[in-house]
């Protein structure tokens, strides 16, 4: 919640984060399947019920928040929120009822089969699923491949193939056929000036960020920030 506060309070109006559920189907904000790398606990979280859950913390510090809690804390911030697994989606779902927050969330997964449950039981926002990128990406080579379910583009700048090899992504081609679709093009995870300014430059619609003042920086520099 304190990273999510610090967001809101440097002017941010949309945060990027992952959920995943406890046994008793809370969805908790939680990007590992295992507790061991970021707190003192050990195993897996889904086998925990919230109950338990409420005195682990995280770096030792923060508590694992529900994402019924960071919806209501701020009611008008946007979220893009990626399910880890399967068995959140039902639970992911629940809480857009309960809330009646489908509307100001995007969902992204690498996952086709998630997207698939969220645009049947939930339809609402959603990123591209790989496939669809690949779509997308062919698409900018002048190899149209039909209809895609999904409203946007989020994806990273290059894309690993194997060993140090990658290729590239996001380029002037793939902005001008996504856009041609009306897909907005959001690109994770772009820590260095350099690259955020290039995307930019590229026409690109959004940039997620671990470094928030950067980010903004570069935004407000640019006159786009507010």
């Amino acid at each position: 919640m304190a990273a999510f506060e610090n967001a809101v309070t440097l002017g941010y109006r949309c945060v990027e984060t992952d959920v995943r559920a406890t046994r008793d189907r809370v969805v908790v904000v939680y990007h590992d399947e295992d507790l061991d790398r970021l707190t003192s606990e050990t195993g897996p979280l889904g086998v925990r019920d919230w109950r338990d859950l409420k005195s682990v913390r995280v770096d030792g510090a923060e508590p694992i928040p529900r994402l019924e809690d960071v919806l209501g804390t701020w009611p008008d911030l946007r979220l893009i929120v990626d399910p880890k697994a399967d068995d959140v989606v039902a639970p992911l779902i629940e809480v857009f009822r309960r809330t009646n927050a489908r509307e100001r969330v995007c969902v992204g997964s690498f996952s086709a089969h998630r997207l698939r449950w969220i645009r049947t039981d939930a339809p609402g926002y959603t990123s591209c699923s790989p496939f669809e990128v690949v779509r997308l990406r062919a698409e900018s080579w002048s190899f149209p491949l039909g209809t895609l379910e999904a409203d946007c583009a989020q994806v990273p700048p290059r894309q690993p193939l194997f060993g140090d090899i990658s290729i590239p992504v996001v380029d002037a081609a793939f902005v001008r056929a996504a856009h041609a679709r009306g897909m907005p093009v959001q690109v994770w995870t772009v820590d260095e000036e350099a690259e955020m300014e290039r995307l930019l430059d590229l026409g690109v619609d959004g940039v997620m960020s671990d470094h928030l003042t950067t980010l903004k920086a570069v935004f407000e520099r640019r006159g786009l920030w507010g």
